[in-house]
């Protein structure tokens, strides 16, 4: 049952992340942060993980508005909990200005991902990734290559790579929710499929 720490997560979530919008598109970015506190409460995530998923991206991409990342994390913790900040902080794929290279950030989100231990760490994450991957198959779908102008990283198969990878890493750690992976398997697959091969 949800109580009203997660209704005031979403609150936060949204002030947090006002103005901000999704790459490329008008769509606010609460949207993605709703989606993915959706998908981990259907796939049996607590309170915890779901208040986590609404704050998924908050150092990352808030921390620098708000007094930085030691001090956006110490509100979080504070006001929804260590394990609340614990998920964050391990979906954070970075928390300076300017962000590390595109490769170098996510080789070690990878990592970070095959190193940890807690399940609700995988159920976030891969619900995170999940969304995204449905994202870009519906916008790849109306826009073509053009999809990919919005990413640092621009090479579609790098994208691919990252997601595979990090598929793999779920797949060892066996913490994540079954249908969750395989959801994301299919919805990869369905992307590799529309992509096609590359030279």
């Amino acid at each position: 049952m949800l109580t009203e720490r997660f209704s005031a997560a979403l609150c936060f979530a949204a002030r947090l992340h006002a103005g901000q919008t999704r790459k490329g598109t008008d769509i606010p970015y609460l949207a993605h942060l709703l989606a993915v506190a959706s998908l981990v409460l259907e796939h049996g995530g607590d309170e915890d993980e779901a208040i986590a998923a609404l704050l998924h991206d908050a150092i990352e991409d808030q921390a620098a508005y708000h007094g930085g990342a030691m001090a956006l994390r110490s509100q979080i913790v504070a006001r929804f909990g260590r394990e609340v900040g614990a998920i964050v902080d391990a979906c954070t794929d970075a928390e300076v200005i300017p962000k590390p290279p595109w490769r170098e950030r996510k080789e070690r989100y990878i990592r970070h991902m095959q190193e940890a231990a807690s399940a609700g760490v995988h159920r976030v994450s891969c619900a995170d990734k999940l969304h995204n991957a449905r994202a870009l198959v519906r916008d790849f779908r109306e826009q073509g290559d053009w999809v990919w102008a919005r990413f640092s990283e621009t090479d579609p198969a790098q994208h691919l790579w990252y997601y595979r990878s990090l598929l793999d890493a779920y797949r060892v750690a066996g913490s994540a929710p079954h249908a969750l992976v395989a959801e994301l398997a299919r919805t990869l697959d369905e992307l590799q499929t529309l992509i096609g091969p590359r030279e």
